[in-house]
């Protein structure tokens, strides 16, 4: 994680710092302040209200029982920091920025501007019992024949995380239409990779008593021919099958799992990449689109993607956004809008589409 964020810290420099032998430091402090003009640093802590408590019965003893299952309340606490100029059909949705607003324009390849934009945000959150955080930085400088930009991406409902750098060259077609091609580097923990599959049966099944086992756990058979599973500690975690199974398995599945993954180093990816972008907007109607398509790839090590996809061992990344809207009449308008991005064998969406009608 340091040597990403190094990698960030010295992007604007190499951007920037291309000054004469003799005064090289000269005019920083002035370009420094016209890259962050404009800049909004924000911070907030939302929340709300999780599902209801669920209340569950079960029979014991002959008596009936019954439990709560209590949900604690969701929240989210966002800082960050960005300067992005915004398209035309995009409007603030509120005077201050919390964190809870969703822009399907920042994911686009090129911004409405040429020049240099950035965002960084993290965002700590709680949903429906899950914790789990949410990062995106990115540092992008757009001219007119060439791209640059570098990100970091963690989503932690996909499951997916990456350092990602790229350099493309941009062919225009007049205003609103334009082509990019070039490479694409990325840093990733090794995707394709199971862990679990050593203990994969012939049948498919999983021999999950095994693992647990090497893992330090054990198995007491009684002499009153009931059986006790024990942690590595020695202590009773179950006394019969079904507790076992449910409730102490899917534990020690997923902490050998994660720990396995890392333990592992970071995969290189470095891939191909080719693309475009387009943007059209008028006050009653916009369409912006783009895309990109890395479909040729090279890497090495043990633990290389390709070898976990046999037998085709290539694959195709993509990600792309679309956005649609027309206001019809002074009564009706409608939107489309939404992206799609697959990495690996992660995929990762969202939508929203719908219409408005107002009464006068």
């Amino acid at each position: 994680m340091k040597r990403i964020l190094y990698i960030l810290i010295l992007i604007p420099s190499l951007i920037f710092g291309q000054e004469t032998e003799k005064k090289p430091f000269e005019d920083f402090n002035k370009k420094f302040k016209k890259a962050v003009k404009f800049a909004t640093f924000y911070g907030a802590v939302n929340g709300n209200n999780s599902i209801a408590d669920v209340t569950q019965y079960s029979v014991g003893t002959g008596q009936l029982l019954n439990t709560t299952v209590k949900t604690p309340f969701d929240y989210s606490i966002v800082l960050g920091v960005r300067k992005i100029a915004r398209f035309g059909y995009e409007n603030r949705q509120a005077v201050f920025y919390n964190g809870e607003e969703h822009s399907y324009g920042d994911a686009a390849t090129i911004g409405k501007v040429n020049g240099f934009e950035f965002l960084f945000e993290a965002d700590w959150r709680r949903q429906q019992g899950r914790s789990f955080m949410d990062q995106q930085h990115f540092l992008r400088y757009v001219a007119n024949k060439w791209i640059v930009k570098t990100e970091y991406v963690q989503q932690g409902f996909a499951d997916i995380k990456y350092f990602e750098a790229s350099q493309r060259y941009r062919l225009k077609f007049g205003r609103k239409f334009s082509l990019n091609a070039g490479i694409v580097q990325r840093i990733s923990e090794p995707y394709g990779y199971n862990p679990l599959e050593e203990f994969i049966l012939p049948n498919g099944s999983l021999h999950y008593t095994a693992l647990a086992l090497q893992e330090g756990y054990n198995v007491e058979f009684l002499d009153n021919g009931n059986v006790n599973y024990l942690d590595p500690a020695g202590n009773v975690v179950a006394d019969n099958s079904i507790i076992w199974e449910e409730n102490i398995v899917p534990g020690v599945l997923s902490d050998y799992v994660d720990r396995k993954k890392a333990e592992l180093p970071l995969q290189w990816n470095y891939s191909l990449v080719f693309g475009y972008d387009f943007y059209h907007y008028t006050k009653t109607f916009w369409l912006h689109s783009w895309a990109s398509v890395m479909p040729m790839h090279l890497e090495s090590g043990d633990y290389a993607y390709h070898k976990f996809i046999a037998p085709k061992q290539t694959w195709i990344d993509f990600g792309g956004g679309f956005i649609l809207g027309s206001k019809i009449n002074k009564h009706l308008g409608i939107f489309i809008e939404g992206k799609y991005n697959k990495y690996w064998n992660r995929t990762w969406h969202d939508f929203s589409v719908g219409l408005n009608y107002i009464i006068f």
